[in-house]
């Protein structure tokens, strides 16, 4: 079956990075998109980021964007989240997420993923 299983969130100071990764198997991982939404205590579930199946197309949420970088690796069925200059309002539970398809032209939103993996905590404090 589909597997995602999260690894790399940790407890950073204001300023600091951090990498996120995830671990995909029971599916063709170089065939669909993947990303990352996110959901801190007692808010609703925000999209953060989604990659193209080849890697090639990205698409970030304003609140990260410039400072956050997605990737993947197809060859090892690996998908990456790069934070940089980390800051309190990016505490959340962070989740890889599955797309049920491969590109993302004429896309707008990101919320329709048909896989969750189970999270893992991200801490941004002094």
């Amino acid at each position: 079956e589909v597997q995602l299983v999260e690894s790399g969130g940790d407890l950073v100071q204001p300023g600091g990075s951090l990498r996120l990764s995830c671990a995909a198997s029971g599916f063709r991982f170089a065939a669909y998109a993947m990303g990352w939404v996110r959901q801190a205590t007692g808010k609703d579930l925000e999209w953060v980021s989604t990659v193209s199946s080849g890697g090639g197309m990205t698409r970030y949420a304003d609140a990260v964007k410039g400072r956050f970088t997605i990737s993947r690796d197809n060859g090892k069925s690996t998908l990456y989240l790069q934070m940089d200059t980390l800051k309190p309002e990016d505490t959340a539970t962070y989740y890889c997420v599955k797309y049920p398809w491969a590109g993302l032209a004429s896309r707008t939103t990101f919320l329709d993923s048909d896989y969750w993996g189970q999270g893992t905590q991200v801490t941004v404090s002094s």
